[in-house]
């Protein structure tokens, strides 16, 4: 039974009526091909004419059959979202934003989750290496498996890749913020508070989001004219735990009035450190973060970060490498804006 052949819902199997594509072509007043456009590529054609295509397979229950037409037109539709972890809610948003766009364009989407074993970014790679999938967003900032020049995820394949969130020194698309100029920005939104004593809690050593980061953490203490001290410089890696860890330490010395961290987690584990040693944040100490995952404005107290376009970041991506797969242009970079959201975690520095 191909893609044509799918009997209307509701009938008895001996009597129900076969609903055909040339059905749905016949009550929309369209040819057999617009119908399968609109069902495969819906951009090439008109909103008009998608609707009344909508309208007959509701009409009569016409149900195309994606496994005969993948094998007939060699295409999964299908993507793979590469991510470093799952468990991560950063990631909520842009994965909300990425299928979002894709299933408006008739795709959906494999995650490959590469938390784990290190066998795990092979067995992903291969999903493409053999033609599971037709493209890859990369969340995880590197190529990987059967990558080669940069350009194709599997080599056999040619399927296109899209670098999403953490840029990556290959010649694919790029979907980013600027996190060095949004880190500059908010250390200077704390130098302007009164505060010159700002400690900084790191990520990952080696993650290219925190070398631009602690870029801009740099230029913002040389914009207001405050000399960078490496002592309050505190090592983390993107967890809610080494911001715990790291708050309770500061808690024993609090020497430095306001702490930037290079992400919401590890500001929000840091700020209930403190408060469970009697720190008062932000009357001791500020605390400010970046990313504005859900649970920033619900802390308490409501923290001070930087607000990452996330679903546009995701829809963003998904877009281009759907350009792509269509054979159109697709920018080398796109960067969306930044926003400094200023809450209640930080105040004017004591006296």
């Amino acid at each position: 039974m191909d893609e044509s052949d799918h009997p209307a819902p509701g009938c008895d199997a001996k009597d129900r009526r076969v609903a055909r594509i040339g059905d749905v072509a016949r009550l929309a007043k369209v040819s057999t091909a617009t119908v399968s456009r609109a069902l495969a590529t819906p951009d090439r054609v008109s909103p008009e004419a998608r609707a009344r295509v909508a309208a007959a397979i509701a009409a009569i229950g016409y149900m195309p059959n994606p496994a005969a037409r993948t094998l007939r037109s060699q295409k999964s539709r299908m993507v793979l979202v590469v991510l470093p972890d799952l468990a991560n809610i950063f990631f909520s948003q842009i994965l909300r934003g990425i299928e979002e766009t894709l299933f408006e364009a008739g795709y959906g989407m494999i995650i490959g989750n590469l938390d784990g074993p290190p066998e795990k970014e092979a067995r992903i790679a291969a999903l493409a290496a053999t033609g599971q999938v037709d493209g890859a967003l990369l969340l995880n900032g590197h190529l990987f498996g059967q990558a080669r020049g940069g350009r194709n995820l599997g080599s056999r394949t040619g399927a296109p890749v899209v670098a999403l969130c953490e840029a990556i020194p290959a010649d694919i698309p790029q979907i980013e913020v600027d996190n060095r100029a949004a880190a500059a920005a908010m250390t200077r939104h704390l130098a302007e508070l009164g505060h010159r004593r700002i400690a900084y809690v790191t990520g990952p050593e080696g993650n290219v989001l925190e070398r631009e980061r602690f870029a801009g953490f740099r230029d913002g203490l040389a914009a207001a004219s405050l000399a960078f001290d490496p002592a309050l410089v505190h090592p983390g890696d993107y967890t809610l735990e080494a911001g715990t860890r790291i708050g309770a330490a500061l808690a024993r010395q609090p020497d430095p009035t306001a702490v930037f961290s290079s992400n919401d987690a590890m500001a929000i584990g840091l700020m209930r450190a403190l408060i469970e040693r009697g720190v008062r944040v932000p009357g001791d100490v500020s605390v400010a973060g970046f990313d504005d995952i859900e649970y920033a404005a619900v802390a308490e107290p409501a923290l001070t970060t930087i607000r990452q376009p996330r679903r546009d970041l995701g829809r963003t991506g998904a877009a281009i490498l759907l350009d792509l797969l269509a054979g159109r242009p697709a920018p080398a970079r796109t960067r969306l804006e930044t926003e400094l959201v200023v809450r209640a975690s930080t105040a004017a520095a004591r006296t």
